[in-house]
């Protein structure tokens, strides 16, 4: 049965068509280690998530959950708005109308281009079925080659044809880019995103990738200690993330001492919406939200240039406040700032203001901070 059509779940309720998968209060334990622990998500039919997490945190055991390769201790598994694990019901993994791609391709050395695509169309698969996968993804007229002939990016995207070909109602991929070198990861990346979009597949990728998470997907789900900490668009979990412990996952941060009162945030960079924050809080600000110039609005603190990394198309400076804190600013390539100078920073981009969590203390080292450490910079505002 294809997404198209609504089916009844396990209570006697309609699924909407329209979600392509959806997970509520998923757990599996494997003896005293409890892999997932109540992890919720929905994604729309046809859409694109990237399930990101630290080692450990059952991002691997909920995409085998999923695939039905494990049986949930509780909860539900919707996929194309079908019911596929509940309490009183496990479809087995060959019924789920699921389609995989695996970390090392798992392809069938012994088979050609072909004979790999058409694996999963039963005893006498369809030509044009094949024809139409491969040209899908770029390999039109391979059908008869030997697939150890293949690059590493030609065989990826035969594992892809074969998963699609069954034009399945949810594709999983599992690290899909990881053997790959980083120039053709990049490029690759892109190519399986576009495809699956074409396709109108509704797919799941499991990575431990930041940037490629963010980049490749429309949807980007954190997972943490079996749960899902927060899921939404890249933008939203990059620039508005739900915890410190999520800012600091997703790249660099810089956690400045506030005061929120009256929906107001004050810290040393300015005064910014705090919400529904009030009393000690702590400022989360990506670098690249940090603005340095010779002169600033009237809000703007006196810093100092301790430090700078020059990558060409930008640059990471550090900057040593008045109050003795370092944190860092991410600028274009120009114009060049170097230690000594003398400048002026405030916000200007996305911030969010989160309450004090650890007791009143202020933050820890910032990522500018250790830079300067490295750096054995000893200079004193």
């Amino acid at each position: 049965m294809s997404a198209a059509t609504a089916n009844r779940n396990g209570n006697g309720a309609f699924t909407p068509p329209c979600v392509g998968l959806r997970l509520h209060g998923l757990r599996k334990s494997f003896g005293a280690v409890r892999a997932v622990d109540g992890a919720d998500l929905e994604l729309r039919a046809g859409g694109t998530c990237s399930v990101l997490g630290p080692s450990g945190c059952g991002k691997t055991t909920t995409l085998r959950l999923i695939a039905g390769l494990e049986r949930p201790d509780a909860g539900e598994i919707v996929v194309g708005g079908r019911v596929v694990s509940s309490a009183d019901r496990f479809v087995p993994a060959e019924q789920r109308r699921i389609g995989m791609v695996f970390q090392d391709y798992a392809l069938f050395p012994h088979l050609d281009v072909a004979g790999n695509v058409g694996y999963g169309l039963g005893r006498k698969p369809d030509g044009g079925r094949i024809r139409e996968a491969l040209e899908l993804v770029g390999l039109t007229g391979s059908e008869k080659r030997p697939v150890h002939e293949l690059s590493g990016g030609q065989q990826q995207r035969v594992a892809l044809a074969r998963a699609l070909a069954p034009t399945p109602d949810l594709v999983l991929l599992d690290e899909p880019f990881s053997n790959l070198d980083a120039s053709l990861r990049d490029r690759l990346r892109q190519e399986v995103s576009q495809i699956l979009r074409t396709a109108g597949v509704t797919a799941l990728f499991v990575t431990h990738d930041q940037e490629e998470a963010m980049s490749i997907a429309e949807t980007v789900a954190v997972m943490r200690d079996g749960r899902v900490e927060q899921a939404g668009t890249p933008e939203e979990v990059y620039l508005r993330p739900a915890s410190r412990w999520m800012a600091e996952f997703l790249g660099d941060i810089e956690v400045l001492p506030g005061d929120a009162a009256d929906g107001r945030a004050s810290c040393e960079l300015g005064s910014l919406p705090a919400g529904d924050v009030s009393g000690d809080c702590d400022v989360l600000v990506r670098p690249e939200s940090v603005a340095i110039g010779v002169s600033g609005p009237s809000s703007a603190a006196h810093a100092k240039v301790v430090s700078r990394r020059f990558f060409g198309h930008d640059q990471l400076v550090g900057l040593r406040l008045e109050s003795g804190q370092v944190i860092c600013s991410r600028r274009l390539g120009f114009p060049a700032w170097h230690p000594g100078d003398r400048v002026q920073a405030w916000i200007e981009g996305p911030a969010e203001v989160l309450p004090r969590t650890n007791g009143g203390s202020p933050p820890g080292r910032s990522v500018a901070e250790q830079q300067v450490a490295v750096a054995h910079d000893d200079d004193v505002a």
